[in-house]
C-alpha cells in the first residue's frame, strides 16, 4: 500500500495492530507505531486502544502504560486493555486494583472487562471478590451475556448447580 504512495488512514492501522500479537513482532509493531506518530493519529482514541491492546497481548505493558498516559481521554475500551494485559502478564492483583480505579472515575466495565477479572479471581481463588463483581453484574444487565456467563462458569464452579 505504501509502494504504492496510497496513505493509511486510523482505521488502516487499527486493522494492522489487531494482527500483532506476539513478543517476536515488538519490534515491527514499535515501527507501526512510529509511523501512526508520523502520520499524527496517536490522539484517535480508536488508534490509541489499539496499541495498548496490542503492547498489552505482546507482553509490554511498559509501552502499554505508556500510550494510556498520553491520551487525553480513557473509555472502557482503553481501561480494559490494560487490566487484560495485567491479567495475562500474571499481574492479577494489579489488574483487579485498575478494575476498581477505572469504576471510580465513572467508567462503567463491560463483559470483556468483566471476563478479565473473574479470571483473576478464579486464578487467585478470590471468590468473595468473585461474588462481589457478580452482583455487579447483573446491576449492568450483563447477567445473560456469554462472555460473563462462560467467566462466572470458571470462578464460580458451583454458580450453575
Amino acid at each position: 500500500m505504501q509502494h504504492e504512495g496510497v496513505k493509511p488512514v486510523p482505521v488502516t492501522f487499527i486493522g494492522v495492530l489487531n494482527t500483532c500479537d506476539s513478543v517476536a513482532a515488538l519490534e515491527e509493531d514499535r515501527r507501526v507505531h512510529e509511523q501512526i506518530i508520523e502520520i499524527g493519529c496517536e490522539s484517535d482514541i480508536f488508534v490509541s486502544n489499539s496499541l495498548m491492546d496490542m503492547y498489552a497481548k505482546c507482553g509490554s505493558m511498559e509501552d502499554a502504560w505508556r500510550v494510556f498516559n498520553q491520551m487525553p481521554t480513557h473509555d472502557v475500551v482503553s481501561w480494559s486493555s490494560l487490566i487484560l494485559g495485567h491479567v495475562k502478564c500474571g499481574q492479577g492483583l494489579k489488574g483487579l486494583e485498575l478494575f476498581q480505579q477505572m469504576q471510580c472515575e465513572g467508567v462503567e466495565p463491560n463483559s470483556a472487562t468483566f471476563m478479565g477479572v473473574l479470571n483473576v479471581c478464579a486464578s487467585l481463588a478470590a471468590f468473595e471478590e468473585g461474588i462481589h463483581i457478580h452482583s455487579q453484574i447483573i446491576k449492568c444487565g450483563l447477567d445473560s451475556d456469554f462472555l460473563c456467563l462462560i467467566a462466572l462458569l470458571t470462578c464460580m464452579p458451583n454458580v450453575g448447580a
